[in-house]
């Protein structure tokens, strides 16, 4: 049986001890730099599943907020590429914008594929914000039987 141990909880800081640390310990400036800053924040690349079965591999990717018209998908020299683009939205100059919190992104994922996948009957499906693409195993040809005469 295997015990897993726990690490003792951090001593509780005072809210002024946080402010302190966050704006004396280049805490505040780490944060922005680290993570505001980068193409990654909000993820520049969507999440994505994979999962296989005897048919085949599943490829999920989270991308709402796109059209099916918006994704160009390749596959090139075993590279499954997928990728998105969407066109900025106009604004209505009779509007005035209180609060945005989202906006739309490009991305671009790659994928190697194996000797496995048959790049022939790859299907693609965009519905509720998930791009679904189905990749099918190739189906493994067995030799005829043969019966060998022994000389």
């Amino acid at each position: 049986m295997t015990f897993v141990k726990f690490n003792q909880a951090p001593a509780v800081k005072s809210f002024g001890g946080l402010v302190e640390d966050i704006f004396n310990h280049n805490g505040f400036s780490r944060f922005l730099k680290d993570d505001v800053h980068t193409n990654d924040f909000y993820g520049a690349y969507p999440p994505v599943n994979i999962t296989e079965n005897k048919e085949g591999y599943q490829v999920d990717l989270l991308v709402p907020g796109l059209a099916k018209e918006d994704f160009k998908i390749n596959l090139e020299n075993k590279v499954l590429t997928i990728s998105a683009e969407k066109a900025a939205e106009t604004k209505d100059e009779n509007q005035k914008q209180l609060r945005r919190e989202f906006s739309f992104r490009s991305f671009k994922r790659s994928f190697t594929l194996n000797e496995q996948v048959d790049a022939e009957k790859i299907q693609a499906k965009y519905e509720n914000g998930i791009l679904k693409l189905q990749l099918a195993k190739k189906e493994k040809v067995q030799d005829a039987a043969k019966a060998i005469v022994v000389e």
